[in-house]
């Protein structure tokens, strides 16, 4: 994308510039660029630049001492998030303006509310549309009370999931994340692969006559989560028992799936609410109610929402999301760097990256801008990560020493969930845990000199950390509005649509057709999809296909 290390060259001949290359703050960051900081200088990571490169709220603290910026790098990255109006544009997003939209082209058209969603812990002045939003997300709640206080007089010790992408990713990530929190006896399970293997693992995993299933659809139509539902109750009439009895539906009302004869109890979601936003919706509300109870899915919500208050926020010491998206924005326009590694130094996070990556790729992943020209800038980053320590032992050689600059976000907690830990050698797992952490972030940074190239690290590999006290229901809801609304400032500054995701329309309407082929071949039917049979043809030519 770029000419040189922080450079766009337009050329003449190209249409007008966008409005990203626009900005007054674009050019004078372009040559700040030209020379980053050296972190690899003997006394550049003073305590002064500690202290300095802070920003701290909700007991979460945000160090980038380790980014390669200086004072004039971050004050001409908040000047251009003013330049963006990026405060006005959150406050518009959580008020119910019509934001998911390309300008003068057909579009979803819709509000984007997944924070109306968490929003209903304080008298706030919200504006009519939020406040509606918020109503019904709590109606939904009092429904979902009352349904749970009639599970918790049953048998049931199982809930099983059934959904794909935004269905699956976030309640999955964050059921894991709050495992130390469950209540007894109750466990959570998810089924989102139309790979057989996926359903029929699960299923063998626990006892029927226990379980329940939440199919989870906006649309009542997914493909691979209606197979999967048919699948589990094949298998549960196999055993005696009837569907209806042991599913949960979470869809839009009206939809194929909002069925009283088909669901024992059914939840709704509506069209404002993207899926990969979804998690704090009935999306991941029944499950996180069902294993944390009620009052815990509530204190997810309550960490989601003083973080979204927080995103409103003047104050650059305090706006968490925001200084994270300004350094995403220096790291991927200036310095030019494809790709993020998000490693949480905690094992409850282990599914964490991977909903971010739906999160982050889905949302901003895009090359054009909201008025329909094609974006003449880098866009979303790809994201990727696992948790420390186990990557050190992976992936860490090359984000040390690789070609690739890799820019990593460090997640971290100075207590363990479980508070079960021994001392070692005078120390505990978890500081030898956090010990790992501020290592790495410091060794990215200063690198090594030795006249032994093997041994050479280069340094200046830009990293940042989070730090928090203790990952709890609360605390996770927080993480997860932290980076949801990262995500949204960065689509504000380039001023593409992050709540769309036309891109993963192709396939499955590719995939539709073959399927329509695979019933025609089966039933000796004509087909016109001449590519898809000339493909087919291809593949059984392949010895053992």
């Amino acid at each position: 994308m770029g000419e040189s290390l922080c450079h766009f060259q337009k050329k003449e001949g190209k249409r007008p510039m966008t409005q990203f290359q626009q900005y007054s703050n674009i050019q004078r960051l372009r040559q700040f660029c030209e020379n980053p900081i050296d972190l690899t200088k003997e006394g550049v990571l003073s305590k002064e630049r500690l202290e300095k490169m802070k920003a701290e709220s909700c007991g979460f603290k945000l160090l980038y001492a380790t980014e390669r910026v200086n004072d004039d790098v971050m004050q001409a990255l908040f000047d251009l998030g003013a330049e963006a109006h990026v405060l006005k544009k959150m406050h518009d997003m959580q008020s119910g303006e019509v934001i998911n939209k390309i300008e003068g082209y057909e579009s979803e058209n819709r509000m984007v509310l997944h924070t109306a969603m968490r929003d209903f812990f304080e008298d706030q002045n919200q504006a009519k549309a939020a406040r509606e939003a918020s109503k019904l997300a709590w109606d939904e709640i009092e429904k979902l009370r009352a349904f749970m206080k009639e599970i918790d007089k049953k048998d049931f010790t199982d809930l099983v999931q059934i959904g794909i992408g935004g269905s699956d990713l976030g309640p999955r990530a964050l059921t894991i994340a709050c495992h130390a929190y469950h209540k007894e006896h109750r466990r959570g399970h998810f089924i989102s692969n139309v790979d057989p293997d996926d359903a029929t693992q699960v299923i063998n995993d626990v006892d029927l006559s226990k379980t329940l299933f939440v199919v989870v659809s906006k649309s009542g139509s997914t493909l691979e989560t209606l197979t999967n539902e048919e699948l589990v109750r094949e298998r549960l009439r196999n055993a005696g028992l009837n569907p209806k009895d042991h599913f949960i539906a979470v869809t839009g009302k009206g939809s194929p799936m909002d069925d009283p004869s088909r669901y024992r109890a059914s939840f709704y979601i509506w069209d404002y609410i993207g899926g990969r936003y979804s998690v704090t919706s009935m999306v991941g509300g029944v499950m996180l109610s069902f294993v944390l109870g009620v009052d815990g899915f509530l204190e997810i919500l309550k960490g989601a929402s003083k973080i979204d208050k927080i995103a409103l926020s003047k104050d650059m010491n305090v706006n968490l999301p925001l200084v994270n998206a300004l350094l995403g924005i220096w790291n991927r326009n200036f310095l030019h760097l494809p790709t993020v590694a998000i490693i949480p130094y905690s094992q409850a996070l282990l599914r964490f990256p991977a909903h971010l990556q739906q999160l982050d790729m889905e949302s901003n992943g895009k090359s054009i801008v909201k008025k329909g020209d094609r974006a003449d800038f880098e866009t979303g980053p790809i994201i990727w990560g696992e948790p420390g320590t186990n990557g050190q032992h992976s992936f860490y050689q090359l984000i040390h020493q690789g070609t690739t600059i890799v820019p990593v976000e460090l997640i971290g907690f100075k207590e363990s969930q479980y508070s079960k830990d021994l001392e070692i050698q005078d120390t505990t797992s978890q500081e030898k845990l956090l010990s790992n952490l501020f290592a790495q972030s410091v060794a990215l940074a200063i690198g090594q000199k030795s006249d032994n190239p093997n041994k050479f690290f280069a340094g200046n590999r830009p990293n940042h950390l989070l730090l928090g006290a203790r990952l709890t229901p609360e605390t996770v809801g927080s993480l997860l509005s932290y980076f949801e609304n990262k995500v949204a400032f960065q689509g504000f500054i380039w001023n593409i649509n992050s709540f769309d995701q036309e891109g993963v329309q192709l396939g499955k309407v590719l995939a539709n057709k073959f399927i329509e082929l695979f019933k025609a071949k089966k039933h000796k039917q004509k087909s016109d999809f001449d590519l898809g049979k000339n493909y087919l043809e291809f593949l059984e030519d392949l010895n053992g296909f």
